[in-house]
């Protein structure tokens, strides 16, 4: 089963085969499945192409994919050309969201230290 060039996984359950495509989660899909009148556990190989097609109808109402990421980097962009403190942080790579920084944010950063020294000085030799 393909749903906007996506391959739903033939052997998970459709509710979870779902978010396999971006800007559908598990709520989402739930949801595409209710209006669908489609059972959550049932499985990609088990459904008729009527229900496939009213599956796919309901995805294609939702901006997903290549939409969904194209306005979120619009969306990014705008917070950087208006100079926010968000698109700040956005140019300089650190946490958008209040995290703190002195410790954690490895995974945003890098395992690179940008808010604090590492307490000590190179002293200079002549």
């Amino acid at each position: 089963m393909r749903i906007l060039g996506i391959n739903i996984p033939e052997n998970k359950r459709l509710e979870i085969g779902l978010t396999a495509v971006y800007g559908v989660g598990r709520t989402r899909a739930r949801e595409i499945l209710q209006k669908a009148k489609v059972d959550f556990g049932k499985k990609p190989k088990d459904i008729k192409t009527d229900e496939e097609n009213a599956i796919r109808k309901l995805v294609e109402e939702y901006k997903v994919e290549g939409d969904l990421k194209r306005k979120i980097a619009s969306d990014i962009k705008r917070l950087k050309d208006i100079k926010s403190y968000r698109g700040t942080r956005h140019l300089r790579g650190l946490p958008a969201r209040g995290q703190r920084t002195k410790t954690n944010s490895r995974t945003r950063r890098g395992n690179v230290r940008k808010t604090m020294g590492s307490g000590k000085r190179t002293v200079e030799k002549k």
